[in-house]
């Protein structure tokens, strides 16, 4: 089977994260895969494209940015370069492009939003004109597939597909960090709804408890405005010796195991790669009450709180730093799980037996 799998911007993030997984596990398994991109490269996806192109995986990524026709005209070459069998289209933009082509290739919708895309008039209704022109449309989530239900309507396949975790490259470490770098870890990208400025308001208040505490944030830089008020608010608190503010990391296996404590305040997900990073690696996580991490509530060293209380978040975070890391179960929430589910999809398209 060849197997195309198509996002908007190549970069260090969920969705980008999921794909090249998945694309990783279909070659290893036999499949002829390859990733395109209606959007140039961001430079932190150096390295997940290395990792690619070493298992035989095809990139095609415009070199520069494109107007909207001529990414219908780029993706056009893609097709009739690569010839798929299917077509995997994450999130709602590349889905739309996908669909506008014409051509009889099956196209699989993968919807990754932790918002509702189709609350956009726009999106809306280019949605319900192209909705049955895709085969099977995915969720990652059931909110998803229930925001689809209630803005566009039914569609003869619609399913949620939870997003995976390659356990084998998380785990306890043989060694556990030392009590004494109490090193606490944020990782995704810089914008309001995952709420760095939450983690750094009870960052302080955690610092009179535990002083020898430090904290580091990882991510893209989404939204530059609110990346400056990280920074400028951690100048203001006095914390600059205390708080590194890094960009998107490659490795995030010996990220958390050389931290403490995982935070994770957003204030809305879909289903997070990342926090299922995190429980992979047994890592004591301190993460937001919201629906899209509720399946972990009672998992051993997890504490759900509302991370808009600084105070709250601060005793979570206080306590998370005595925790030691703990084995956690994961089924139905493995890459091999997730893999199996799209190549399910994948067969009854194709109505392979």
């Amino acid at each position: 089977m060849r197997i195309l799998h198509l996002v908007l911007s190549p970069r260090m993030s969920g969705a980008e994260i999921l794909v090249r997984d998945l694309a990783l596990y279909q070659q290893h398994g036999g499949e002829a895969v390859a990733v395109a991109a209606l959007m140039p490269a961001h430079d932190d996806f150096a390295p997940l494209r290395a990792q690619l192109a070493a298992a035989g995986v095809a990139c095609s990524f415009p070199k520069r940015a494109l107007r909207p026709l001529a990414r219908l005209w780029y993706l056009h070459g893609v097709m009739r370069r690569w010839r798929p069998d299917i077509v995997f289209a994450h999130a709602t933009i590349p889905a739309f492009y996908a669909r506008a082509l014409p051509t009889r290739v099956p196209v699989v919708y993968v919807m990754h939003s932790a918002v509702n895309d189709f609350q956009r008039d726009l999106f809306r209704w280019t949605e319900r004109l192209l909705s049955r022109r895709a085969r099977a449309v995915v969720g990652v989530a059931q909110s998803n597939v229930r925001d689809y239900l209630a803005e566009v309507g039914p569609h003869p396949r619609l399913t949620v597909i939870p997003n995976g975790v390659d356990t084998s490259r998380f785990g306890l470490p043989a060694t556990a960090p030392s009590h004494a770098t109490s090193l606490l870890l944020q990782i995704g990208r810089y914008d309001a709804v995952k709420n760095q400025l939450h983690t750094v308001r009870a960052f302080q208040a955690t610092l009179q408890q535990v002083p020898q505490a430090r904290l580091a944030l990882y991510g893209v830089i989404e939204d530059s405005v609110y990346y400056c008020k990280v920074r400028a608010l951690v100048a203001e608190l006095g914390l600059i010796d205390k708080v590194s503010i890094n960009g998107p990391c490659d490795d995030v296996p010996a990220l958390l195991a050389q931290a403490s404590v995982f935070a994770m305040p957003s204030a809305s997900e879909a289903h997070s790669i990342a926090f299922l990073e995190a429980l992979a690696s047994g890592i004591p996580v301190v993460a937001s009450a919201i629906p899209a991490f509720a399946f972990a509530e009672g998992h051993d060293a997890v504490q759900l709180v509302d991370c808009a209380d600084s105070a709250a978040y601060a005793r979570a975070l206080v306590r998370a730093l005595a925790q030691p890391r703990a084995r956690r179960p994961l089924e139905g929430l493995t890459l091999h799980d997730t893999a199996r589910r799209y190549q399910a999809i994948a067969h009854e398209v194709l109505g392979v037996a």
